[in-house]
């Protein structure tokens, strides 16, 4: 402060906070946080709720991946600092995992990230200011609005649509581009509904984004997550010549969220990222300076060293959990269970019309957890009240368990009992 060009005292501390702490939070954790969470203390608590495939212990990283990071640790050659996109050898080993013979991808196509959730933090800051909309997936992952609140852009919601296996409404989709509309935010398979778009599907919206010419962000960290009756296309290799961001990482996969290793492919095969977007994304990869350098380092092996049997294994649990929760919930008055076809979640509606005192997803969940000591996530902090999310990575025992419990409480709460 100053008056007459000369500095005045503050009479008190007075330090608020900036306008970007002010505008970011976490809708899950906002409802989360203010829920009445008190669980039944003669029941063990079953949490359906965390996106963590490693809450249990039942899954984590294969013994080859800790051998991996074990030998980069020993190695003595990953204690310092990285370049800020990462290490060339490593991120030629995702450009290697990732190409195709219509995009082939070379090290510098490929940025390294703190998670994948800063990979799409930095996929949306290069492509929008502030002013302008993204569009992003209803229900979708509460992150992506996070991100657009925090720096001033806007973001549009396009529907998806339970009927049809949680594909995307595309005339809705369309109908929310307008002139400020910089990019297509696009999750497959998606968190929190567990859809694996078909490719004919996923040719109809590159359809859309060619039309308008617009980028999309392809969120696909749940890639190759998909269940025995399904299949896993990537909207890069259908895009023809729309550029794709994608992003993806260890996190759910290689179940290591808590390796935070991320990163974002540039792929164009018309070139359109080759300078002003590949120039952005480097210079936001100086902010942070890139992820853990061991596990940088241990990357090329991970990926090389990984056995078909560990990945199968875990898809295995994930699938054999959703049929389990899908059939027992499926036979409950006043639930609607969707049900996924990859990735680790499963959306169920909730009617609160059949229930004498259940209002909406958040008192269900509230009541559930104290009487039964099962926590499941209400799918309002996903934009979508009347649903809520399970998580199927736990041990298939306390699945049955925790399905048993939301069957009796559904009973208890009935109207007609």
């Amino acid at each position: 402060m100053e008056t007459n060009g000369q500095p005045t005292k503050r009479s008190k501390w007075t330090i608020a906070s900036s306008l970007m702490a002010k505008r970011t939070f976490n809708p899950i954790r906002t409802v989360v946080d203010g829920m009445k969470l008190e669980p039944n203390p003669d029941k063990d608590l079953i949490s359906l709720s965390i996106g963590d495939p490693t809450v249990f212990g039942n899954l984590g990283p294969s013994q080859e991946m800790k051998d991996a990071v074990v030998s980069a640790l020993n190695s003595g050659k990953s204690n310092g600092y990285a370049p800020s996109v990462g290490y060339e050898h490593a991120r030629a080993a995702v450009a290697k995992r990732f190409s195709t013979p219509d995009i082939p991808l070379k090290s510098k196509d490929v940025v390294f990230a703190c998670g994948c959730s800063e990979a799409l933090e930095m996929a949306i800051l290069v492509l929008a200011n502030p002013g302008q909309n993204v569009l992003i997936p209803k229900p979708g992952f509460s992150l992506y609005w996070t991100i657009c609140q925090a720096y001033g852009i806007d973001s549009k919601h396009y529907n998806l649509l339970p009927e049809r296996s949680w594909e995307i409404d595309l005339d809705h989709l369309e109908s929310l581009i307008d002139e400020n509309t910089s990019c297509i935010v696009v999750n497959n398979p998606s968190n929190p509904c567990g859809s694996v778009f078909t490719k004919d599907h996923i040719l109809d919206i590159c359809s859309v984004a060619r039309r308008h010419k617009l980028p999309i962000i392809a969120d696909e960290v749940y890639a190759d997550m998909v269940f025995s009756e399904s299949e896993f296309h990537s909207v890069s290799s259908l895009s023809e010549e729309i550029p794709v961001l994608t992003c993806g990482g260890l996190a759910k996969r290689f179940l290591c969220p808590g390796w935070r290793m991320g990163w974002i492919i540039m792929q164009s095969r018309t070139g359109a990222f080759d300078e002003e977007i590949r120039h952005g994304l480097f210079n936001l990869s100086t902010r942070v300076l890139g992820p853990c350098t061991l596990i940088q380092a241990a990357l090329p092996d991970i990926f090389d060293n990984s056995s078909p049997e560990f990945y199968s294994h875990a898809m295995e649990v994930f699938e054999s959990n959703a049929k389990l929760a899908y059939k027992t919930l499926k036979q409950i008055k006043g639930l609607n269970p969707i049900m996924p076809q990859g990735a680790m979640y499963l959306m169920c509606g909730l009617d609160p019309s059949y229930f004498a005192d259940i209002t909406d997803d958040q008192d269900f969940v509230e009541k559930l957890m104290c009487e039964e000591s099962v926590f499941c996530l209400p799918a309002k902090v996903f934009e979508y009240p009347n649903y809520f999310r399970i998580v199927l990575s736990v041990p298939p025992e306390k699945v049955k368990t925790a399905c048993q419990r939301i069957e009796e409480f559904c009973l208890r709460h009935s109207k007609q009992k």
